[in-house]
């Protein structure tokens, strides 16, 4: 298994492309597999046969752990079997997860320390992993596996059944349910734990009136072929805020502060398993219709768990949208190495001033969080009143 994405601890592998015994070319998908956001093709390094598949679709593999046994063009191997068994050091995991190379099986002591008998407690490294994480014994679980090894089902099972005793009377312990981390809850705990602690924010907050923004968007709807929605309307204002004011567009690095000529922004989507958030290319280089289409193309893909991992890399900006749930006005937290995330609530009908006289208005707040490193306040500020000015003149997105 390849680190495919920085950081990356293990993947699941998806489907196989090439049957067993099949040929392939340099550069022809040999697997597919899933990392914490993204669906990856493994590209093959050189032409070959693929011998032997070592994990069945649907197993989470280690990085550096044998996945499958590949030969050269005519390449002939005398004993499968026994390749497998050194690789892996036992039968082929095929039932659960793959014990990676150079892995031993665990040894504990079933009797007292002046026993002479031991028992050998046979469990896949991420099951060990799991059981230490949940305060688990292995030598008091029961393998299913093959030869009784203990894999991540048993740790699964081990936890439901904890979670349904009943607490002691005497403890009055109250009752819950513990729901192990998914890879993408880990990955992104890493990453906004990782900005919280790294990066300076300071927030702006603004607000605009967008009654002909929304009627924009109905003549828009009325006529065109592809369905814009209010959020690609904000995107796109934020992208043409960011190519009026390029000091913006901006990253931070250790060496130098390095500013984009393109405008990349992310599109945050909701998904049952998490957030993920795919990245718009060259937003300020597209019509409206041209980045409803890719908008969509990727929200779709994002909740089918079929985004590409080079999808949802790099970008300058999040957007980020909770006006769909009723939330009028919230801060979010930065996606490194972005420099900035913009927070949208819902826009509502609220009582305004207009040329010294009260009137009601559909009103939309943003709060803007900016990384204080490459982005002063004055800059910032200044972004802000063009991208409002933009959704309360929003004829001038579509210039």
């Amino acid at each position: 298994m390849p680190e495919i994405a920085a950081n990356m601890i293990e993947a699941v592998l998806n489907e196989w492309p090439v049957a067993e015994n099949a040929t392939f070319a340099a550069g022809d998908p040999i697997a597919t597999v899933e990392t914490d956001k993204a669906v990856v093709d493994v590209p093959a390094e050189s032409a070959g046969v693929l011998v032997r598949c070592l994990i069945e679709p649907g197993k989470a593999v280690s990085v550096g752990a044998p996945m499958a046994v590949l030969a050269a063009p005519g390449e002939v191997i005398d004993d499968v079997d026994a390749l497998v068994r050194r690789l892996v050091g036992g039968p082929p995991a095929t039932a659960d997860e793959p014990t990676p190379a150079g892995a031993r099986e665990v040894t504990q002591n079933a009797e007292p320390a002046s026993a002479t008998t031991h028992a050998r407690i046979f469990a896949s490294p991420l099951a060990r992993r799991l059981a230490r994480e949940h305060n688990l014994r292995v030598e008091d679980l029961r393998g299913s596996g093959p030869n009784g090894r203990i894999v991540r089902d048993d740790i699964r099972q081990a936890l439901a059944a904890r979670s349904d005793e009943p607490a002691p009377a005497a403890a009055a312990r109250p009752r819950y349910d513990e729901i192990p981390h998914t890879r993408m809850r880990r990955a992104i705990a890493t990453r906004l734990s990782a900005a919280a602690r790294e990066t300076p924010v300071f927030t702006i907050r603004g607000s605009a009136r967008v009654d002909a923004l929304l009627a924009l968007r109905g003549e828009l709807n009325a006529s065109a072929g592809v369905k814009v929605s209010v959020n690609d309307l904000i995107v796109a204002a934020a992208a043409r805020a960011h190519a009026a004011i390029p000091d913006m567009n901006v990253v931070w690095t250790e060496e130098a502060v390095r500013r984009y000529h393109d405008v990349d922004l992310s599109v945050a989507v909701a998904t049952e398993h998490g957030l993920v958030t795919p990245v718009v290319r060259g937003a300020q280089r597209l019509t409206l219709s041209g980045l409803a289409e890719v908008s969509a193309g990727l929200v779709g893909r994002a909740r089918q768990g079929k985004l590409r991992q080079d999808e949802l890399e790099g970008g300058t900006l999040t957007v980020t949208n909770l006006g769909v749930y009723g939330t009028e006005e919230f801060s979010a937290v930065i996606n490194p190495p972005q420099a900035a995330i913009l927070a949208v609530g819902a826009a509502r009908p609220e009582a305004v001033v207009v040329d010294g006289a009260p009137a009601v208005a559909t009103v939309l707040r943003v709060t803007l969080s900016v990384d204080h490193r490459p982005v002063d306040g004055a800059l910032a500020a200044r972004w802000m009143a063009h991208f409002l000015g933009l959704l309360e003149a929003p004829i001038r997105i579509l210039v």
